[in-house]
């Protein structure tokens, strides 16, 4: 893994189209592979995946048809953290977490956000609605399970 400076960011526009989380995945990927451990990125990538997903599916796009996608990396004493930022047009309901069974086709992307992060959440401007999730070195789901197991 690189070390480097103490706080790297990027921003993207992609198309609010399945095409667009491809792409974001992919970029994401390319830039941190060098950066964070495989196991955190495999997380980062399965909820960008998922924040990006929901946006075209359930949100309008920004102007000129895009989701914004963006992520920044700090370095730290236990490891880095990382936050990830979806922004779209936002939608007459916004991301709710609901209930889902074992048979659902779909429902279960926000479950998978929550179970991966150290936290996510929403926020709402006069231009649309930003998505984000944090993962912390300290403060993972996955560390908690790793602890206790």
């Amino acid at each position: 893994m690189e070390t480097g400076s103490a706080e790297r960011s990027w921003c993207v526009v992609v198309p609010h189209h399945p095409t667009g989380a491809r792409v974001a995945r992919h970029r994401l990927a390319d830039e941190l592979v060098d950066v964070v451990p495989p196991a955190l990125l495999a997380d980062l990538v399965a909820v960008l995946a998922e924040l990006v997903g929901n946006a075209i599916r359930h949100a309008d796009p920004l102007p000129g048809g895009v989701v914004r996608v963006a992520w920044r990396l700090r370095a730290g004493a236990d490891g880095p953290s990382v936050q990830l930022r979806v922004t779209d047009g936002g939608s007459a309901s916004g991301p709710l977490m609901r209930p889902s069974d074992p048979d659902s086709v779909d429902g279960r992307g926000l479950h998978i956000v929550s179970g991966l992060a150290s936290r996510w959440g929403v926020e709402r401007d006069g231009l649309g609605q930003s998505v984000w999730a944090e993962f912390d070195p300290t403060g993972s789901p996955r560390a908690d399970l790793v602890a206790a197991g």
